[in-house]
């Protein structure tokens, strides 16, 4: 358990080195840099494959591919849109709004859950969208419209997730597939880059060192990710997942300079509220369940005695 914490929370602050990253790999664009995190993933996930040997899933992945491949496009372009908008928008002012968009992703995979699978909503989580929805329309009134940015994490990871929940594909083989039919895009951005490839890094010879670093860490913060959703309840390791958004918006604040006026605090403060409430009941439930499975432990073992 203390050994899936530890992982989930260091690839949270893996995840959120990462976001400030890109801006030390000047001259590389925010689709460059992409390009390169999706090239460096492949060798990555051949390895963890490789050391799961599920390289027999994969085979039976890639016969459904001949008759689903719209659905493994869609996939691809689905989380190759939201890899792009990470690296992007550190190099372009718009962290802030991106890390918004994490904080709000919870929030709206729920109300996805109730209205696409009939989930039912605690009150808590009723109260949680309430005092969310507060904080959207406050941004509305203050600055007359949303953020794009804040938007496509918000709307567009949801279909994502419901599409890879249709499909039936386990985590690697789910993650192998879209790095894969992305990797033509990627490769196509490096070779044809301007100024092209060996000028990049003959002008900053840096580069040869850093954007494979790039890789290091995003692979050790993919690899985090993946083993402590094995080794933990899946309730605590949705808990753990509202660390990520919380360490973007410091990385944003603090270390990318974005400013946010007086006012846009109150966009923020609502939202932070509804993830502390949704937050406070998973550990709330989660801690009862450890208590009900330590209770019924206790009893099996005194009826032994």
């Amino acid at each position: 358990m203390k050994q899936g914490i530890a992982l989930s929370v260091l690839s949270s602050g893996l995840f959120a080195a990462l976001y400030y990253y890109s801006t030390v790999l000047h001259p590389l664009t925010g689709s460059e840099i992409f390009a390169w995190r999706v090239i460096l993933a492949l060798p990555v996930l051949a390895i963890l494959i490789s050391r799961e040997r599920s390289w027999s899933e994969i085979g039976l992945a890639n016969r459904r591919l001949r008759s689903e491949w719209p659905l493994f496009l869609a996939s691809a372009a689905l989380i190759g849109v939201q890899l792009w908008l990470f690296m992007w928008a550190p190099l372009h002012q718009r962290a802030l709004d991106v890390s918004l968009g994490y904080f709000l992703l919870p929030l709206s995979m729920v109300v996805v859950g109730r209205f696409f699978y009939d989930e039912r909503l605690s009150r808590v989580q009723w109260l949680a969208v309430g005092v969310a929805v507060v904080g959207v329309a406050h941004e509305f009134i203050r600055a007359g419209s949303f953020s794009w940015a804040t938007a496509l994490v918000m709307c567009g990871y949801p279909p994502y997730f419901m599409l890879r929940r249709a499909m039936r594909l386990r985590s690697l083989a789910g993650l192998w597939f879209d790095m894969l039919l992305l990797a033509p895009i990627a490769l196509a951005i490096v070779l044809f880059q301007s100024p092209g490839l060996m000028a990049q890094f003959t002008g900053r010879p840096s580069l040869l060192a850093l954007v494979p670093l790039l890789g290091v860490i995003s692979s050790a913060a993919l690899i985090g990710y993946l083993s402590a959703s094995r080794l933990l309840p899946l309730s605590l390791f949705g808990i753990l997942g509202y660390v990520e958004p919380v360490l973007l918006f410091w990385v944003a604040f603090l270390f990318l300079g974005e400013n946010m006026t007086a006012s846009a605090w109150w966009t923020y403060l609502p939202i932070w509220l509804a993830v502390l409430l949704m937050a406070g009941e998973g550990l709330w439930l989660w801690n009862k369940e450890v208590r009900r499975r330590t209770g019924s432990a206790s009893a099996r073992g005194a009826g032994r005695r």
